[in-house]
């Protein structure tokens, strides 16, 4: 591993992505990626009688479903990377311990899929593993618990606000020259990363968490343009976490402001997932899900057969709890990086 400027790291021995999953809600099964998501769950309580037991069960689902289409069992990780937004990470404690894997929990509100690939590979990268397992989730009715307003209170959103994705992303990251055990070869792998860093503008809207998290977005991606000397087209997409259309708009006008014009290589997850003209999410979609499902069904993808070669994944995450909130502080943001390549 190599050292990059202030905050990145070059892996010389590339980790790989062996496999990815992803199941999701019945909301997400009626947008635009529908097709590409490895099962749709029409229940939101996945059987279960909590919305929190809820999350926890389609974690196990998906980390069930990675390890199944990758060939491999629980025996075969290491380590389990694994998030969500609820206290103490509830969700990834109750979904993954049964599988007794040794866990290690992470929070980064809604960036959680991005620190939990930069933490794999770079576990993997230096030896400490073969296979490691990366997990996130979000459930829009937990979500609303936690941090806004129980359903049955009615509350009014506003236009700014984004729509907690009900879904989880599992990845396995593999060391150099590992396999699924089913066989296939990867076709992608993660060259660097860029670790965010805690950002505040100020903003205590917690209904508009785009103009909240898209200063570290800005802040992240011109680190990495600093770090490895690239240039916006050096990427084919660079693919924000849950910015939605308020943060996108911040977005470029920040990297404009710092002599960078990404408005080719931009998306964000949070504006793809849903129909933004069928479906009313108001600003897009939102959850450390919303990033892990567009990951493992549609940007991994298309790198793996080679329409995009190189890619910078920047989940974003809202770094609010009850307790800040209700203290009336700031909302402060991160996003973290990952490069993602074709082999």
């Amino acid at each position: 591993m190599a050292v990059m400027g202030r905050q990145s790291i070059q892996f010389e021995k590339a980790p790989l992505i062996i496999e990815a999953a992803t199941i999701v809600g019945k909301k997400e099964g009626e947008g635009p990626f529908a097709p590409l998501f490895d099962r749709v769950e029409e229940d939101a309580f996945f059987g279960k009688k909590t919305w929190e037991e809820a999350e926890g069960e389609m974690q196990r689902q998906t980390a069930e479903k990675v390890l199944e289409k990758a060939g491999l069992t629980r025996m075969d990780m290491r380590y389990v990377f694994a998030g969500d937004l609820l206290e103490q990470m509830t969700a990834s404690t109750f979904g993954l311990m049964g599988y007794e894997i040794p866990l290690i929990g992470i929070y980064g509100a809604c960036s959680t899929m991005g620190e939990g690939l930069m933490l794999a590979s770079m576990i993997t990268a230096a030896g400490y593993a073969d296979y490691t397992l990366a997990v996130a989730s979000s459930h829009f009715a937990a979500a609303e618990k936690e941090f806004r307003f129980p359903l049955n209170y009615g509350s009014q959103r506003p236009l700014s606000a984004t729509w907690t994705v009900t879904g989880c992303g599992a990845v396995i990251v593999g060391a150099e020259g590992m396999k699924g055990g089913n066989g296939k070869r990867p076709s992608a792998r993660i060259t660097g990363v860029t670790t965010g860093k805690v950002m505040d503008f100020g903003q205590k809207d917690s209904m508009n968490m785009g103009a909240c998290m898209a200063g570290a977005a800005c802040d992240t991606i011109y680190q990495n343009f600093m770090d490895f000397g690239r240039k916006p087209e050096d990427y084919d997409r660079i693919i924000t976490g849950d910015l939605g259309y308020v943060g996108k708009t911040l977005l470029l006008s920040l990297l404009n402001e710092k002599g960078f014009d990404i408005s080719k290589q931009h998306d964000d997850c949070g504006i793809l997932i849903f129909d933004q003209e069928k479906q009313d999410t108001h600003s897009g979609g939102s959850g450390c899900g919303c990033s892990g499902a567009m990951f493992a069904a549609h940007i991994l993808r298309q790198v793996e057969k080679g329409a995009w070669k190189r890619v910078l994944f920047l989940p974003t995450g809202a770094l609010l709890s009850k307790v800040s909130f209700n203290e009336n502080r700031t909302v402060p943001g991160i996003a973290h990086g990952v490069v993602l390549e074709h082999c």
